[in-house]
């Protein structure tokens, strides 16, 4: 190369970014009905963005869905209905209030939910 010419380099980012594009297309063509967890936590904010990158001017072909501990900040839930709407998503929510109600799980005497979330979650996905 002379040294006229700039040498094209990509960032470590944008190299995340692709590999992670490249995943998520990938995933979708392997499985059968793949799902984006959704917490409304910064990386599954980022995991949304990405899916949107992934498969843009298309929609997301899968649904999201929230594991709801019922302990979540109402601006959470405000903020998930609100970019699943945005994009056009079916949204599926795991309910631990609605699981504990029915007596699919108990509640740990300390009032913590962490552990009751996997069999909800797993119920949801079946």
């Amino acid at each position: 190369m002379d040294s006229g010419s700039a040498a094209y380099q990509v960032s470590h980012l944008d190299a995340l970014e692709a590999e992670s594009v490249f995943v998520m297309r990938e995933v979708v063509a392997e499985m059968e009905r793949p799902v984006l967890l959704f917490s409304g936590g910064k990386d599954s904010i980022v995991m949304l963005r990405l899916a949107q990158k992934a498969f843009a001017p298309a929609n997301i072909p899968f649904p999201v869905m929230h594991v709801d501990t019922g302990h979540n900040f109402p601006e959470v839930l405000e903020y998930r209905d609100r970019r699943v709407a945005e994009l056009g998503l079916q949204l599926i929510v795991a309910s631990v209030p609605e699981a504990l109600a029915r007596g699919f799980v108990r509640e740990a005497a300390d009032g913590t939910r962490n552990r009751i979330q996997t069999p909800v979650l797993l119920d949801a996905v079946e």
